[in-house]
């Protein structure tokens, strides 16, 4: 039966096999489980602390936690089987290739190889012209030399990506056991079946995180950096740490919430069948910091809204994975607004076609932007028990908004594309404008 063996910051957790049938099994060592360190790798993987003996698991479950670690492109899929010769593009194939740098603290390795030493760091500097090389490889579909081969790293996620190691003051390329500390976005550019142009997805998302943060909320920190003529989002990854004699990066553990369900990363996406909004609420009341968690995802809810954010899914939302089976959820990101492209000319989205990932729900569902309203909002906070009243948050949000974008205004790089700003500008402010003129209730909630 091949095998895997999964590690965290050099300790062994267990292994991951496959069966002949396709069946996937997951065994926690017992040492792992007895460690002070010891935790599930998910909310739907867990264990019993005193199992004294080593604990297998099977099924969807562990086939879901997995498939949610590597891209959900197809194209991109490809691309990794192509570059290192795995012999399709199953998250196993490609996980025996590519596991060593996942999103988490999870390493994964071939059976009986070893992970390399965490506790040092192992780093080759690069100048402007090797991390502007390494960006322009990003989307290039060759296999790798032998001199590249060490590189290998996966980043689930749909949008193309790399990653890299920000140490002593420098970009790095991490080997053997050393993390990437940073994730690199590539801009977007053409998307969807109406082509619409996001080549601005990185000054865009650098907006859309900054004015998330402007409302209060935890986001991951981005820059925008130019490496000659490749530009990309940089995010600092909150799923890394350096260590407090600063001999050595350590890895966070951390799943998104499609990993938490047990869903697929093909049903991401509520109306495909994934998590919303009433799901993800009821797993943040088991959160170390519940009122603080449930009050942040729910306010991140109207603040896409707001934004006209459709990408909220469940694989944008994650929780930190604490000792102990003890977890608490991580900062946002992936903030995207369509507001600069919506319209109704060529390449641009239909204001009516516009939708949010999850549901609000009154007595019915609805992911439709223009037929979402505030009463619906006041009522869904009413059924979560959320413990502030939706009406103050959506006053206090609404008021917020002209000073949230002023602020962000003067913040604005050089040479940053006014016409993304004012469009979001716009878009809010309208928005704000809707929803604090809408009643909280109506005699029939729909």
């Amino acid at each position: 039966m091949p095998a895997l063996d999964l590690w965290m910051n050099g300790q062994a957790v267990g292994h991951w096999e496959r069966s002949r049938g396709g069946t996937d099994r997951l065994t926690y060592l017992r040492n792992w489980i007895d460690s002070p360190q010891g935790r599930p790798l998910s909310l739907s993987l867990p264990y019993q602390r005193d199992a004294g003996a080593d604990v297998t698991l099977r099924g969807v479950e562990v086939s879901a936690y997995f498939d949610n670690l590597i891209p959900d492109s197809e194209r991109i899929l490809q691309r990794i089987q192509t570059r290192y010769r795995t012999r399709s593009t199953d998250a196993f194939d490609l996980l025996t290739a590519v596991g060593r740098d996942c999103v988490g603290a999870l390493q994964v390795v071939p059976a009986g190889t070893p992970p390399g030493d965490a506790r040092r760091i192992d780093a080759e500097p690069l100048d402007e012209a090797g991390v502007a090389g390494i960006l322009r490889a990003t989307t290039v579909d060759r296999r790798l030399t032998r001199d590249d081969d060490t590189f290998r790293i996966s980043i689930a996620g749909a949008q193309e990506k790399n990653a890299l190691l920000w140490h002593g003051d420098r970009w790095c390329i991490p080997h053997g056991a050393t993390p990437t500390t940073h994730i690199f976005k590539l801009p977007l550019g053409l998307v969807g079946n109406m082509r619409a142009d996001l080549s601005h997805s990185v000054e865009l998302e650098w907006l859309c995180m900054r004015i998330a943060r402007g409302y209060g909320l935890p986001v991951a920190e981005v820059t925008i950096g130019q490496f000659e003529d490749q530009k990309a989002l940089i995010v600092e990854r909150f799923d890394r740490r350096l260590s407090d004699d600063g001999s050595w990066w350590m890895r966070i553990p951390q799943e998104d919430l499609c990993q938490a369900t047990s869903t697929p990363p093909a049903r991401k996406y509520e109306s495909d069948g994934g998590p919303g909004i009433r799901t993800i609420m009821e797993v943040l009341r088991g959160s170390e910091a519940a009122r603080e968690d449930r009050r942040h995802f729910f306010t991140a809810q109207l603040v896409f809204w707001l934004m006209a954010a459709t990408d909220g899914h469940a694989k944008n939302f994650s929780l930190t994975l604490l000792p102990g089976g003890r977890y608490r959820m991580t900062p946002l990101y992936d903030i995207l607004s369509t507001w600069s492209i919506q319209g109704r000319g060529a390449g641009q989205l239909d204001p009516h076609r516009v939708s949010m990932a999850m549901a609000v729900t009154g007595r019915n569902r609805h992911y439709q932007w223009r037929g979402i309203h505030r009463w619906h909002w006041t009522a869904m906070a009413t059924q979560l028990g959320l413990e502030q009243p939706a009406a103050a948050l959506i006053d206090t949000l609404c008021a917020a908004t002209p000073a949230v974008l002023d602020a962000v205004a003067a913040q604005l790089p050089a040479e940053f594309p006014m016409p993304v700003y004012e469009a979001v500008r716009s878009g809010m402010l309208a928005a704000a404008d809707r929803l604090s003129g809408e009643p909280d209730a109506r005699a029939s909630i729909t």
